[in-house]
């Protein structure tokens, strides 16, 4: 696959993601009441649920006021930034990458986008997937959520996966040869 194709793929599948944890969101705004009504998807374990996150991941900051958005707004747009940097870049961000990486990142731009438009027009994300065992919840979250956590995972995979070569880390084969045999 050509390198203007593995980008067009990827801003693809950053929109699909965005375009599906807004429509969700959308759903879950008009169709449930917040912060009261559940609707159990598997008994004991899986509800879908309305709230509002102020804060970061698992509500660290919630209690944030208004400085708290202005935060996560900076640090979501410079990750967009670098994000959308890294799909474009033709080494990627990481050494021998490839559309892997690639996927990876636009997983992660189309959650963060998707989660940054909530901020913005609500001051808030809408979270709605609740699982728990009994009395014991997970924070609420939402598909951007899942979809940041299912490309930093990727990418973690990748980098523990890749073999690092001396061209990716500047050594020469010799100099390789030579520290290893020490």
């Amino acid at each position: 696959m050509t390198l203007a194709r593995e980008r067009r793929l990827c801003w693809l599948v950053a929109g699909a993601v965005f375009a599906l944890d807004q429509a969700t969101k959308w759903w879950v705004a008009t169709s449930l009441t917040l912060w009261t009504e559940r609707v159990p998807v598997i008994p004991g374990f899986f509800d879908l649920v309305h709230y509002l996150n102020k804060g970061a991941a698992f509500g660290f900051l919630n209690d944030a006021e208004g400085w708290g958005t202005v935060l996560f707004t900076c640090i979501a747009l410079a990750a967009m930034g670098l994000l959308g940097w890294g799909i474009w870049r033709e080494q990627g961000l990481l050494p021998g990458g490839g559309m892997r990486m690639r996927l990876g990142l636009a997983l992660l731009l189309g959650g963060t986008a998707g989660n940054l438009l909530d901020r913005l027009r609500l001051g808030a994300v809408v979270d709605f997937l609740d699982v728990y065992v009994n009395d014991w919840h997970w924070p609420a979250f939402n598909v951007a959520d899942s979809a940041i956590t299912v490309g930093c995972l990727g990418l973690i995979w990748l980098v523990a996966t890749t073999p690092v070569s001396p061209e990716t880390t500047g050594r020469s084969a010799a100099d390789a040869s030579r520290k290893d045999d020490a």
